[in-house]
């Protein structure tokens, strides 16, 4: 009975919940995915589009509320968000870095690790190729997860690819201290690895 209640135990310590966030003042992407080792289950994947007839500010405030709503409804332990893209514009830079700052916010109130991730990091990640189309890393999310439904904007798709970077990230066996220098050293050191 004790170990029944010990494996029990160590199987729901092993699930994570991972909340992903594609930050923005017009739309904010977001997805909930629950991993429990190489099993991803997506819970929620949605994009939130905001009235242009609020200010910024405003906007701002809805960012806070909404991501402190996912927190309080799912309880993820891990928070990924998409590091803002440096264009030529300022302007929006500056309102995609707030954007970006009151989601953090949100999580560090409650006590959620924050981790932060380029686009190139989370396209390379989830595709293989850094420079991949939004288009391209969609495909790649409905062959990995067997997705079936068309997003409204792909804001939503690139939160589900943030917090599935994520959770390649914390999962990868290839971590200092593993012993392994990359993944050819890896799968040379575990052939039984290698599905065929």
């Amino acid at each position: 009975m004790d170990s029944q209640v010990k494996l029990i135990s160590s199987l729901q310590t092993t699930a994570k919940i991972i909340l992903g966030i594609d930050p923005g003042t017009l739309i904010m992407g977001y997805s909930i995915i629950e991993c429990n080792r190489n099993k991803v289950h997506l819970h929620e994947m949605h994009a939130i589009k905001f009235s242009t007839r609020l200010d910024h500010y405003e906007r701002l405030s809805q960012i806070h509320e909404k991501v402190m709503m996912l927190i309080h409804q799912y309880r993820p332990h891990e928070f990924a968000i998409e590091a803002p893209f440096f264009g030529k514009n300022v302007q929006s830079m500056l309102k995609l870095g707030r954007a970006q700052g009151v989601a953090i916010a949100a999580a560090i109130q409650s006590g959620i690790p924050v981790t932060e991730y380029s686009p190139r990091k989370v396209k390379q990640s989830v595709t293989g190729n850094g420079n991949a189309a939004k288009q391209q890393v969609w495909k790649m999310l409905q062959q990995i997860l067997s997705l079936k439904e068309e997003p409204q904007y792909f804001d939503a798709t690139d939160a589900l690819a943030v917090a599935l970077c994520h959770h390649y990230q914390i999962s990868a066996p290839v971590r200092k201290g593993t012993g392994f220098k990359d993944w050819d050293d890896f799968l040379k050191k575990n052939p039984g690895k290698i599905k065929k």
